[in-house]
C-alpha cells in the first residue's frame, strides 16, 4: 500500500464520535477481562526443575543462574540477540529501550528483570554505555542457556522461581510476537489513528504503511 500521509479518518458530529467511541470500549473491555483471565491460568500453570547447571558473566564475573536472581524469589530473564562481534538487533533493543533503567518497581514485588546474550561483556558495556541502558545484562556463554530456554535463533522469555533450598523452576515462557508485551512503543502507535504503519496491519485503505523491521533503527540513529 503507498504511504499517504494525508489520510484522516471520517469527520463526524460529537455526538457520533461518542457513540462510536462506546461501542469500541465494549470490546476493549472484553479484552481487559479476557487478559486479567488468561493471567489468572498463567499464574495457575505447573512448573519445571531446572536440572542442569548455567554458568554466565557479568560485569563482576562468573556467576550461576541462582545468581541471576540478586536474592529475590522471582526471575525474568529476556535472552537477546547479540552474538559475539554482530551489529545489536533492533527489535531487541527496542526492548531495552523500553524496560529503561528504574526497575524498582519489580524488584518491589520480589522479582528481578535481567538481559542474556552470547556476546562477551566488553561488547555489552560498550552498547549500554552508547544507548543508556542499565538493566542487568549477562553473558551467556555460547548461547548455551538461550539454547536450552527456546530462543533457538531468536530472542525467548522464561520467567523462573526458587524454592527455600535454592531450587530453581521454569514457570513461563514466550517467543515471537509474544514479546511485544515489553514494547511500549507499539501500544502507543496502536492508540493512534494510523497505528503502527506497517504493511501487515488491517487499516483503511490509504494509510501510511511501511514493511515491518525496516523502518525500525537503534534510538540514537532516528533523524525525528
Amino acid at each position: 500500500m503507498a504511504v499517504n500521509e494525508t489520510a484522516l479518518p471520517k469527520v463526524v458530529s460529537p455526538d457520533e464520535w461518542q457513540q462510536a467511541c462506546n461501542e469500541l470500549l465494549v470490546k476493549e473491555k472484553q479484552l481487559t477481562r479476557a487478559q486479567d483471565a488468561l493471567a489468572a491460568e498463567r499464574r495457575r500453570l505447573p512448573m519445571v526443575a531446572v536440572e542442569d547447571s548455567y554458568t554466565f558473566t557479568g560485569p563482576e564475573g562468573e556467576v550461576a543462574l541462582i545468581d541471576l536472581f540478586d536474592g529475590r524469589r522471582q526471575l525474568i530473564v529476556y535472552c537477546a540477540m547479540l552474538e559475539p562481534g554482530a551489529s545489536p538487533c533492533q527489535g531487541c533493543s527496542m526492548v531495552m529501550d523500553n524496560i529503561g533503567d528504574n526497575l524498582s518497581h519489580v524488584n518491589a514485588r520480589d522479582t528481578t528483570f535481567v538481559f542474556t546474550s552470547p556476546a562477551p561483556q566488553q561488547e555489552i558495556l560498550a552498547l549500554q554505555k552508547r544507548m543508556g541502558w542499565k538493566a542487568p545484562w549477562y553473558t551467556d556463554h555460547g548461547r548455551r542457556f538461550a539454547d536450552a530456554f527456546g530462543a533457538g535463533k531468536g530472542f525467548a522469555v522464561n520467567v523462573f522461581i526458587r524454592d527455600d533450598d535454592n531450587g530453581v523452576y521454569r514457570t513461563w515462557f514466550v517467543t515471537a510476537r509474544g514479546g511485544e508485551l515489553f514494547d511500549t512503543h507499539f501500544h502507543l502507535l496502536d492508540l493512534t489513528p494510523w497505528g503502527r504503519q506497517e504493511t501487515w496491519e488491517d487499516s483503511p485503505e490509504g494509510w501510511p504503511q511501511t514493511p515491518p523491521y525496516e523502518w525500525w533503527r537503534m534510538h540514537d540513529q532516528y533523524d525525528t
